[in-house]
């Protein structure tokens, strides 16, 4: 990887748990001598600025959607964290055009200026929901995949190289099902479940950060990194908070909700095909034909019916017990469970 003497990192939606998390990762290092985050949330800005008060945090009010402004961020950058994304189900449901304006079309403002300035890597987050997708927000991240990987086959890899994660829920973060169970569990109120058997994978915010950094110092040109994560059902997760909170509240299941699925993928067969065993790591790479149709029609692939896909049904499976130990890398958990007072809080 080519570095040049001053490195600049920008994190696009970097108020948000992810950037936080990178920030907590990397400000006291060495490896950026400047930090960007970019936002179009003023009031969060201002509070993280006032938490961190560190000169090599810089603070850009933006949107990804208007490249002028994402321009501005960008110039003068050697890498790009790119996490800014609508990333609420419902909310994308309601308002599909909004996904689009911001997860692709903004995508492609970021993956355009970072070519347009010769920015060194940039990394694109990704969901498992693009694999398979079923509703808008999915659909939406699907097609980000697909801007990266068709712009990414344009560059000189001397210059910049796009390339992706996916990964599944990061646990407790914004609009994930923790924080609203432990809500019910202190409130006395039933813990709603939408279907027992219902699995996740289960990532911490750490997890998802070290899965960033892997494809950052390990891609290629239009890759796609994905972590092997252990994965448990909605039933287990709930069970495992109530033991821990030493709660009795009963457990109701109020069934499946509009765009949910049963399970989770995150490599579909397709990919599994190509996808390469990094260890901890599927590397995915990057579909590499040419503009000549004739390939997608006339030429098949015998191998694809012989692989499964890689989903929260037929991964790693955490019972109880291990989904309890799994909990405790959280920092609500270890401050509301353990009492610990030095943990990091990230924001919603």
């Amino acid at each position: 990887m080519t570095q040049k003497q001053s490195k600049t990192l920008l994190i696009t939606g970097g108020t948000g748990s992810f950037g936080s998390a990178v920030l907590n990762r990397f400000k006291n290092s060495d490896l950026f001598t400047e930090i960007r985050v970019f936002s179009r949330d003023e009031k969060k800005q201002d509070d993280l600025r006032k938490k961190i008060n560190d000169p090599k945090v810089k603070f850009y009010i933006g949107d990804a959607r208007d490249l002028a402004s994402v321009e501005n961020a960008v110039k003068g950058v050697d890498f790009i964290f790119h996490a800014a994304a609508l990333k609420q189900v419902p909310s994308c449901e309601f308002f599909p055009l909004e996904a689009v304006k911001t997860n692709i079309l903004g995508t492609d403002n970021v993956l355009s200026a970072a070519e347009k300035f010769e920015v060194n890597r940039v990394v694109v987050l990704s969901t498992d929901k693009a694999a398979y997708p079923i509703n808008a927000m999915g659909m939406s991240k699907a097609m980000m995949e697909k801007v990266m990987v068709a712009k990414s086959r344009n560059l000189d890899d001397a210059k910049t190289i796009f390339c992706g994660t996916r990964y599944g829920n990061v646990m407790a973060s914004r609009g994930s099902v923790i924080p609203l169970f432990i809500d019910q569990i202190k409130s006395g109120n039933p813990l709603t479940i939408t279907d027992p058997n219902m699995t996740r994978f289960m990532m911490t915010l750490e997890d998802a950060v070290d899965l960033v950094w892997f494809a950052f110092e390990n891609s290629q040109q239009g890759d796609l990194f994905v972590q092997k994560a252990p994965a448990a059902t909605i039933e287990v997760l709930a069970k495992a908070l109530l033991e821990l909170y030493g709660a009795s509240n009963e457990i109701k299941v109020i069934g499946t909700r509009h765009g949910e699925k049963l399970y989770e993928t995150l490599v579909n067969r397709e990919d599994m095909v190509k996808a390469i065993d990094m260890g901890n790591y599927y590397r995915i790479p990057a579909d590499t034909r040419d503009l000549n149709y004739a390939q997608f029609f006339s030429e098949g692939e015998p191998n694809v019916s012989n692989f499964e896909e890689y989903h929260s049904h037929n991964t790693g499976r955490l019972d109880i017990e291990g989904m309890k130990k799994l909990l405790f890398k959280l920092p609500i958990i270890r401050k509301e469970i353990l009492g610990e007072t030095n943990v990091e809080q990230y924001p919603d």
